[in-house]
């Protein structure tokens, strides 16, 4: 299947610049954030509050391991890279495509954690989360392109660069 899946860290504007990409590919778009708040008929952070991070973390690989589609971008929740499942089955469908922007970047894009449905530890720090993540990405990315600083249009040009090398 010829799909692209957009992971990165929270804020760093997979759905934004995913809708933006998907029409200038003549793709479908899908945010599985908003395929299982749909599935659970809760927001992202009513799920976190009521089923705990690994409650949440089982419904998020559930739900993406269950996306069966072609030609579509496909932008992820932050916390994707901790399913395994998914990952593989993402990767099985597509390129996957890493958007990598500075912790620094982030903090003044992102207000309150917990509305945004991110899967926070309690006490972690966004910095703590970004270093966490980082590996996490880079491991799973077939593409890595970097966007920081970039507005939304110089993002999609410089993805759509990275996809012709």
């Amino acid at each position: 299947m010829n799909n692209l899946t957009l992971i990165g860290m929270p804020g760093a504007g997979k759905s934004t610049v995913g809708i933006v990409l998907a029409k200038m590919l003549g793709y479908d778009f899908i945010d599985s954030d908003l395929l299982i708040q749909k599935a659970e008929g809760l927001l992202l952070w009513q799920i976190i509050e009521r089923c705990g991070l690994e409650g949440f973390r089982a419904i998020e690989e559930r739900v993406n391991t269950q996306i069966t589609t072609d030609q579509t971008v496909i932008a992820t929740g932050g916390s994707v890279i901790y399913c395994p499942q998914a990952m593989e089955h993402l990767h099985s469908i597509g390129t996957i495509v890493y958007l990598k922007i500075s912790c620094e970047e982030l903090a003044g894009r992102l207000g309150d954690l917990s509305q945004r449905g991110v899967t926070i530890k309690p006490g972690q720090t966004l910095d703590d989360l970004y270093t966490e993540r980082v590996p996490l990405y880079e491991k799973y990315a077939d593409i890595t392109v970097d966007i920081t600083g970039l507005s939304v249009a110089e993002a999609v040009k410089k993805i759509r660069e990275a996809m012709k090398e």
